[in-house]
């Protein structure tokens, strides 16, 4: 028996490798194979099917070109309707692989659809259990995703995803391994755990969800404080549950080098500029209405929560990380990149074009600036919860998440001298690049963001305690 977890950290998103006697079965994968394919070809394998645990709202998953380049075919569980082809699994289906087989566990509650897979080992004893976005590490899935038609409230559907984990999870022996479809990170859940995998007898004692008195306080505990998901979502899991265009074709279309000109005219006609560069170098030049989504930080998801869906593209990138880029783009279902900046950055200013810069600014030149300028206004782009829990006096909260709108920033004043930060210096230069875009220049990027600000001894700290409560 071979069970590996292959874990995606942008995305916080496992998908997992299960093989027996050069039979093998791949569940919830990404929508780039070629790392499936290899570990197929490398340890010598068939892939006999492809098991989705639910349809993904976080990414678009890679079954159906995995399907169409194996022929395995795709299993879901119980109650799945989709544009393609694939096997609905009964509740309590086996399949074999090898000596070993998986059982189907249907346990609705984060979608309808969501199932479970029970392995055994060649004895036929439990060995380990892939429970999707049903039971994570320390949280459970969220219950506010009810797709277009289904008429469900939150509440119904933790009410039940309570009986789900109650009759098909918690009866299971303590040492069963639990394998989920997140990490920490994900916005699947309320708060995962730092690990990406667990056991069923440490979530019976450390996963607040499951040691709820009762219905009512699970669904209380699971729904109070809840985020509202990323604004992606719906979108991501349509596209998994009508199918999309193949990975290969729009790589064919998105790597196309652009000169300086061919980029700038492609620019002028509406095309969209999304820069993918570090977001310290960023801050140092960039083609003006450029948008910074810097790769090292969570980058598939701040790109499907801010960037349209339909709109086509062009990309600056790091050199050499062009089809990187396209690809976890493409992970969220963002398909419609025309082309990259050839040479990039570099070769935009030697073809004199114009420039544009953020100016970075250290905490303290924060602290000595506020008690002398009137119109200075500090942006904090944190959530809502990190905001609550300690912020400057005065500081306004406008969380990232909600600058896809521009109407989010109706209320910042021409005259104000902007002030931006989140909490370490990441997600601040993506909102001061979606102001700039927005005609608000007198701004300054807080590097280090809140935590060097709280570190200061002049700073004024705030707690929002009714929230907090």
């Amino acid at each position: 028996m071979f069970v590996k977890q292959l874990y995606t950290g942008c995305l916080s998103e496992a998908a997992y490798y299960i093989e027996s006697n050069g039979e093998a079965a791949i569940i919830d994968p990404l929508r780039d194979i070629d790392d499936y394919l290899g570990l197929l070809h490398e340890r010598k394998a068939k892939l006999k099917y492809i098991f989705e645990t639910h349809f993904h709202a976080d990414f678009v998953s890679g079954h159906l070109d995995l399907s169409q380049a194996t022929g395995a075919p795709i299993v879901y569980g119980p109650q799945t309707e989709a544009a393609f082809t694939f096997h609905k699994a009964k509740d309590g289906e086996q399949f074999k692989i090898g000596d070993l087989s998986i059982e189907v566990l249907h346990t609705p509650g984060h979608t309808m659809e969501s199932s479970c897979y029970l392995l055994r080992d060649a004895d036929g004893k439990d060995h380990c259990i892939f429970t999707g976005d049903t039971l994570f590490v320390g949280d459970v899935g969220r219950p506010d995703l009810a797709q277009k038609g289904e008429e469900l409230t939150t509440d119904d559907l933790a009410g039940t995803l309570y009986d789900s984990l109650h009759r098909k999870i918690m009866p299971l022996a303590d040492n069963v391994i639990v394998y989920p479809a997140h990490g920490p990170g994900s916005s699947c859940g309320k708060n995962l755990g730092p690990d990406t995998y667990s056991t069923i007898g440490d979530e019976k004692q450390y996963n607040y969800a499951l040691k709820a008195e009762s219905k009512e306080a699970f669904i209380k505990a699971i729904t109070d404080g809840i985020p509202p998901p990323p604004a992606y979502f719906p979108v991501n899991a349509r596209i998994n549950r009508e199918g999309y265009g193949n990975l290969e074709a729009i790589l064919d279309e998105a790597l196309q080098p652009l000169s300086a000109d061919e980029f700038e005219a492609r620019a002028e006609n509406g095309v969209l500029i999304l820069d993918t560069r570090p977001a310290a170098v960023f801050t140092e030049g960039f083609i003006p209405g450029s948008i910074s989504i810097g790769l090292e930080g969570r980058f598939a998801e701040w790109a499907g929560s801010l960037l349209p869906f339909d709109q086509p593209m062009i990309i600056v990138t790091p050199h050499g990380q062009e089809k990187e880029t396209i690809i976890r783009l493409a992970r969220v279902g963002l398909d419609k990149v025309q082309g990259y900046l050839k040479g990039g950055y570099e070769a935009w200013k030697e073809a004199g074009k114009p420039l544009d810069m953020i100016i970075d600014i250290e905490a303290d030149e924060l602290m000595m600036d506020i008690p002398f300028d009137p119109n200075l206004q500090v942006i904090d782009v944190r959530k809502p919860a990190e905001y609550a829990d300690g912020h400057l006096k005065n500081a306004v909260n406008l969380q990232l998440a909600d600058m896809k709108d521009p109407g989010s920033m109706a209320n910042i004043g021409e005259e104000q001298n902007l002030y931006v930060h989140c909490a370490g210096g990441y997600r601040s230069v993506i909102a001061a690049s979606l102001l700039k875009r927005q005609g608000f220049h007198n701004l300054r990027n807080v590097t280090g963001g809140w935590s060097k600000i709280r570190e200061q001894e002049k700073a004024e700290i705030v707690k929002e305690t009714a929230v907090l409560n």
